[in-house]
């Protein structure tokens, strides 16, 4: 029997793994009461429409610190910095010191849909789905979106509910077309959230807006990897701060960088700066900390995620040659070569 070793992709997939199911049920085991102590900010995906999650992300209380705090205090005029600066900062605190100590690896190694969707990508090729790879000036046209996700869902309808201008059902707006709330409510075994409301106007955009990228990411995470990834606010979050955390992407110059390029192939997020840029550049603001880039460069310490002075992997020669013969750059299975058959004599 052949034994497997454990490489990065596969550890990071049991980390993977074990939160999805510990943010998923979690509650289940400790509780509402002992989950919210441990943090009710995670900066992952995690829907506060489960009913059992052991967690949930830090957009929801943003949003409602922008509808029910920013908002109103404007309006009100009174105790502006304790009514929004306050409740704002203690929203972010547990934020920014998990952030701090490892980064955007929350959106590659923990947060649940960016799971599910590897997930639906390795079903993808288990049916030898066609791949599709962002080409650059893709890549660039996309990046906006997650921009305008948390300028305009995260903050400006919250704000603009708090103020009275847009309809009370925008106060957490992303939350109603998060496709989160859908999926991870449904692997739950609750159906509630798979519905439409048609309570109102408002209900029935944001309810249709929310089934759309459901299905959106269901069909196009069997041919892309990290649909949602790509336009989500979260990652927008990440970005803002990714300079300020201990553990961060490290490539250092190299000729041989010129004509290679597998660690954008191997890129979920297909970012071309990994390839062509090094040192502060190299680390993009999509970047998810998966790993994947250090795990597929067949230079030796070109690549390398480090946590302060600490380096946690480096790009080697030797590991590369061991991570092609289980996995191509892009997902997929390589192909085995077939046995010649012996010729016999006629």
């Amino acid at each position: 029997m052949k034994s497997v070793s454990m490489t990065l992709g596969r550890f990071r997939l049991t980390v993977q793994l074990i939160m999805l199911v510990t943010l998923l049920y979690g509650a289940t085991v400790m509780g509402h009461y002992l989950s919210d102590m441990v943090s009710n900010a995670l900066p992952a995906l995690s829907c506060a429409y489960d009913s059992v999650a052991s967690d949930y992300c830090v957009l929801i209380p943003t949003q409602h610190q922008f509808n029910h705090r920013v908002g109103e205090a404007i309006v009100r005029m009174q105790g502006f910095a304790f009514s929004m600066l306050l409740p704002l900062f203690f929203t972010f605190i547990n934020f920014l010191i998990l952030f701090v100590i490892l980064n955007k690896a929350f959106c590659g190694w923990i947060c649940p849909l960016g799971t599910v969707q590897e997930l639906i990508f390795r079903l993808g090729r288990f049916l030898g789905r066609p791949l599709h790879n962002l080409k650059p000036h893709q890549t660039g046209k996309v990046r906006p979106i997650k921009w305008l996700m948390l300028v305009g869902l995260v903050m400006g309808l919250p704000l603009m509910a708090g103020l009275g201008v847009a309809p009370h059902e925008a106060g957490d707006a992303f939350c109603q077309v998060c496709p989160s709330r859908i999926i991870t409510t449904m692997a739950t075994g609750s159906t509630e959230q798979l519905a439409v409301s048609t309570t109102s106007l408002t209900d029935t955009i944001f309810g249709t807006i929310r089934a759309f990228l459901v299905g959106f990411i269901v069909i196009a995470a069997l041919a892309i990897r990290q649909p949602f990834c790509r336009i989500c606010p979260m990652l927008s979050l990440h970005a803002v701060l990714r300079r300020l955390s201990l553990t961060r992407l490290v490539k250092v110059q190299n000729d041989h960088c010129d004509k290679c390029g597998i660690c954008t192939k191997a890129c979920p997020m297909d970012i071309p700066e990994i390839w062509k840029e090094h040192g502060p550049k190299a680390f993009n603001e999509d970047c998810t900390l998966c790993g994947r880039c250090a795990e597929y460069c067949p230079q030796d310490s070109v690549i390398s995620i480090k946590t302060g002075p600490f380096t946690v992997f480096k790009s080697s020669r030797d590991y590369y040659k061991k991570r092609v013969k289980m996995e191509k750059p892009n997902g997929s299975k390589p192909v085995k070569p077939k046995a010649r058959k012996a010729r016999g004599n006629k």
